[in-house]
Order: structure tokens, then sequence, then C-alpha cells
């Protein structure tokens, strides 16, 4: 009913509003000769831009530590991105340039990366690391620094302020998904509670993701049984982690998961494994580990449109790939999502 509703004050609005410009139109029709006259001047040109105006973004990424793998394609799309913006859609005199630094998925190094960033002319910040935003917030506000992010928290955006994100908020992924799998994934209602539970690395967006769902939970209890989210340093060692989530139902694995959903499967556990678009821009590690069948039915949450569909930014992504890198097209596109970070920086530089 709401819907219907809704759907009547919007019918009624452009009816409104179609009858405004009709009168508007009628209106025209009644002018003088000499307002028409008037409103066929030729308008005052634009004027042209005498300097030269270079926008730099600073890029804190990285190029050589565990994300390397998965921002390192980002990093070429965004190159790829700023090039076709160069050519095709800034003005003459506009143009945009790309300084990196590498954090080595680091958190110690968000700080200077950002201080060297800066040094270098960088106009704003754009970053795929997870902890970066909430780490640097109290900087790029008090500076006046944009920063965009592709997976900020809750904690990197609030209060307002110069951090800006282009993803989805890691903690509003884990309320949304736990929901939709108790209306569509799981009968609690039969079956009772599902035990839930997950492994992440501490800063990175998982673990916010995993608190939230925590925070679920713990609302929901008979929906869903908390068994606990254990954070681990960077490590590809998940003993600890895969004995304390053995009877889980659902597991929420790390972003970086092929070590992970190894050891799981091959201690012979059974859960269903659930994550987010981070975790598609390593499939090419589950694809070299060939660890499909392993991963067979998990759940994704995901931001854009997929390499087999069409639309408008997924289209010119494919097109900027397959023209940039003929030669290695279709093992990015098989390495996952990391080339579809177009999605994100499409906006960023839309904004610019």
């Amino acid at each position: 009913m709401r819907l219907l509703n809704g759907s009547g004050y919007l019918c009624i609005t452009l009816v409104f509003v179609l009858l405004f410009l009709i009168a508007a139109c009628a209106s025209d029709d009644k002018e003088s000769p000499v307002d028409k006259t008037a409103s066929t001047e030729k308008a005052t040109p634009e004027p042209e831009l005498t300097d030269e105006v270079v926008i730099t973004i600073g890029n804190l990424s990285d190029l050589t530590g565990a994300g390397a793998n998965a921002m390192q394609i980002i990093n070429m799309a965004l190159d790829d991105l700023v090039a076709y913006y160069n050519q095709m859609i800034l003005p003459p005199g506009v143009t945009l340039k790309v300084e990196t630094y590498d954090g080595q998925y680091d958190s110690s190094k968000n700080i200077p990366g950002y201080e060297w960033l800066k040094e270098r002319g960088a106009d704003l910040i754009f970053t795929p690391m997870p902890a970066a935003p909430r780490i640097l917030k109290p900087r790029v506000d008090k500076d006046e620094v944009v920063m965009f992010a592709i997976a900020a928290d809750k904690d990197g955006i609030l209060p307002p302020g110069y951090v800006f994100n282009l993803g989805t908020v890691p903690q509003n992924n884990g309320y949304t998904f736990l929901k939709w799998i108790a209306e569509n994934d799981w009968d609690y209602e039969t079956d009772g509670p599902a035990k839930i539970g997950g492994a992440c690395w501490i800063g990175s967006a998982s673990e916010k993701a995993q608190e939230a769902m925590r925070d679920y939970a713990e609302v929901h209890p008979d929906q869903f049984e908390w068994v606990g989210s254990f954070a681990a340093n960077h490590t590809f060692i998940w003993g600890p982690e895969v004995a304390a989530l053995k009877d889980c139902d659902y597991v929420a694995t790390p972003t970086v998961w092929p070590s992970f959903v190894r050891e799981y499967r091959n201690a012979g556990y059974t859960a269903k494994f659930i994550g987010d678009d981070s975790h598609m821009a390593f499939l090419g590690l589950i694809d070299d580990a060939k660890l499909w069948d392993e991963i067979d039915k998990t759940l994704v949450v995901r931001v854009a449109r997929w390499w087999n569909e069409e639309g408008t930014i997924i289209d010119l992504t494919t097109d900027l790939l397959e023209k940039n890198h003929p030669g290695s097209a279709e093992d990015i596109k098989q390495a996952g999502s990391g080339y579809i970070a177009m999605h994100q920086l499409n906006q960023m530089l839309e904004i610019i």
C-alpha cells in the first residue's frame, strides 16, 4: 500500500509540474516581439583558460604489501580513467595527474604517506586502504584536504568532514547481510538460530563488517548465535581461528581469503562462507589455489555490475581495459573485481 500511495503522489506531482510548464509555454506565446528578438541574441562566450590547471590526485595505495594483488589493479584502473578524462572529458587547459605512495597495507604508513603526497602537490587524496580514512580523518579535516575512500567505515566518515566514501560502508554491509540471510537463506523458525562468526585482519573492512554482524546477532538471538570474530595481524596461518569457528553455519572470511578457505575445508568444516566486494578482488588467488569447489555457495554483498553484465560504467570499464591492456585483459577479468573499482573512481572524477 505504501508503495502505491507513494507512486500516486509522484504522479500527482508530475501532473502539477506539467500543468505549470504548459501554462508557462502559453505565457511565452503571448510575449511581445521585442522579447522574442532579445531571446535570439548570441550568448556571451565563456572565457577561455589562460593558464594550465593541473589537479593532482594523491593515491595512498599498496604496491608491495599484503593487499598489492588487488590494489595494483585498482591503481591501473585509476591511471586509465584519468587518461580517459584528460583526453575525452576535461576542457583544454585542465589536466589530472596521479602521484602514488606505497603504503604496503601498513597502517603505520598512512600518516607518512599522506604527508609525502601533500609535499608532492596532492590537491586531494584517494585511497583503497581500509584503515586510512579512520586514521587520517583528524588530519584531513584540520587541513581541509578532501579524501575519497573505497571502503571507509563509520569511524572514517562520521562526524561529517573531508572524508567521502565511494563504496558501501562495512558496518551497513554487516547489518544488511544478516537481515537478508535470516529472511532468505536460513529458516531459523524451523532450525533455530544459525551459528555465525568470522576471522579477519586487524584494521580491515572485514573487521568492521563483522563487528556489525555481532551487534545484529546480539539483538536478534532468535535468528543468530554469535560465535565470535577472531582478528589477527597480517597472517596467512589460521589454525586457531579455524578451530574456533568449526561448528558455525556461516563464516565471514578474511578479505584475502584463500589460505583461510583452504585450512577451513581441509579441517573438514562445512560452514557457508560470506563476504563482500573486497573478497571478489582476490578471486585470482582463489583460481591460482584451485579453491573453486571450496568456495561454492559463498554469499557475497556486491557494489557494481560484473563483467558479464551491461551498463554505462561496466561498458566503459570493459572498453578501457581491452583498449589499454589487450594482452592481459582476460587475466585481469579473471583476477576479480579490482579493475571494476572504475565504478567508484568514476564518481570521484565526475565530482572533480
